[in-house]
């Protein structure tokens, strides 16, 4: 007779190993649950910093990528070097020669977005433990990056005008941190801008002290009104301590997903081999066609169109804000970027406030979680770009209607 076959059996499994510490510790972005939850046609959402959509420049675009897949399709569809497309690097280091920063192609490399390029220095730079000092209130991202590395972060007191360059000093000589990070123009959250004197201390306490500087700019051409201020990179004492990052994310579309890195040589070569180790190269048909458009569009006339537009709309919503908020409230008023900073009086609580706000279909972003330090409660962050001043005014009217 022939054998009968008998299933195996079949052992309790064993668990799995857990998370590594740096995946349990760090927590999701706040920003990105907001805009989950407002994503309901109908909200008004003052929350995430989305470019206008109805301003990008779809027909140029369009016509770039139709311009390099039918001119070498081969070639744009193909593995490319990890530092980058030469045109597109040739052409980012002639824009930052004519702001003020000596730029050559070989100094610069391509990232994907330029939070990759936050991760890409963190990855070169931070063993766990090592300090890293944040302005106060910082950009979530940032935080996020800096605790998977399993840095400490130290916060450095602010005024109104940002980061304190003697409190900066103090610092510096009492926990001997690895780097600072910095977004001086138009700063996420705030919209503050560090004024020339500090931006030239930051440089002072760097070379003093021994300390890389991050300055993070995705903002900067982003100004409706005032004169530019120089790159932090510029000043006497960062010049060879200073990673520059760019983002075509404001300027064209954040659906490209193209920033830059601008570091001196052993910091840049070590973040190319970080970024083998991630993603080999950033798309090689976006960078062509960004190149090709920056090469023949007219950038300034559509950057002019599209600040032109962030103007009426941040003064759309200053004008409203006095109606909408409780009073005793504070808020400023920026020069550029995209975010307009409040604070609640004593007593409010923006975080506790917002499902009742968002029942409203309006909804902003509380300022709590950009903290390293203690938190301000009543703080919320009011990004101006992604309505019309119709838009705004009505979800000021919500606004106004929920806090009340």
């Amino acid at each position: 007779m022939p054998e009968t076959a008998t299933a195996p059996t079949v052992a309790t499994a064993a668990p799995v190993p857990g998370l590594a510490g740096r995946a349990s510790r760090t927590g999701a972005s706040p920003v990105r649950e907001i805009l989950a939850l407002t994503a309901r046609p109908e909200v008004i959402s003052f929350a995430g910093g989305l470019p206008a959509p109805e301003l990008f420049d779809a027909a140029g675009m369009a016509d770039a990528f139709g311009r390099v897949l039918a001119d070498r399709p081969q070639q744009v569809l193909q593995y490319s070097t990890t530092e980058g497309d030469p045109a597109l690097r040739g052409i980012v280091a002639e824009r930052a020669t004519g702001r003020g920063l000596p730029t050559d192609a070989d100094d610069v490399l391509v990232t994907t977005g330029s939070q990759q390029g936050l991760t890409l220095l963190s990855t070169a730079l931070l063993e766990p433990g090592d300090t890293v000092l944040v302005e106060d209130p910082c950009y979530l991202a940032a935080l996020q990056i800096f605790s998977f590395a399993g840095a400490r972060v130290v916060p450095v007191p602010r005024d109104d005008d940002g980061l304190d360059p003697q409190a900066l000093d103090e610092i510096v000589a009492r926990e001997r941190p690895k780097l600072l990070y910095t977004v001086p123009t138009f700063q996420n959250p705030t919209g503050r801008t560090l004024p020339v004197e500090r931006r030239a201390a930051i440089g002072a306490v760097a070379a003093r002290h021994g300390l890389w500087i991050v300055e993070d700019d995705p903002y900067g051409e982003l100004r409706f009104e005032g004169e530019p201020v120089p790159w932090v990179a510029t000043f006497p004492g960062a010049e060879d301590r200073t990673a520059l990052l760019g983002s075509f994310s404001k300027v064209l579309a954040p659906g490209l997903r193209l920033g830059w890195l601008r570091a001196p040589a052993v910091l840049r070569r070590a973040c190319v081999i970080a970024k083998q180790a991630a993603d080999l190269h950033t798309s090689t048909v976006d960078q062509a066609a960004t190149a090709y458009y920056l090469a023949h569009a007219d950038l300034a006339g559509h950057l002019e169109r599209v600040t032109a537009a962030y103007r009426e709309r941040r003064d759309a919503l200053l004008a409203g804000l006095g109606d909408a908020l409780p009073a005793g409230s504070r808020w400023n008023r920026p020069a550029g970027g995209m975010f307009v900073w409040a604070q609640l009086p004593a007593g409010y609580d923006a975080t506790e406030l917002l499902p009742s706000v968002v029942e409203h279909d309006v909804a902003y972003v509380p300022g709590a979680p950009f903290f390293a330090g203690p938190a301000d409660a009543g703080a919320m962050r009011l990004s101006f770009v992604t309505h019309s001043p119709e838009e705004i005014r009505e979800g000021l009217r919500r606004l106004g209607a929920a806090l009340r």
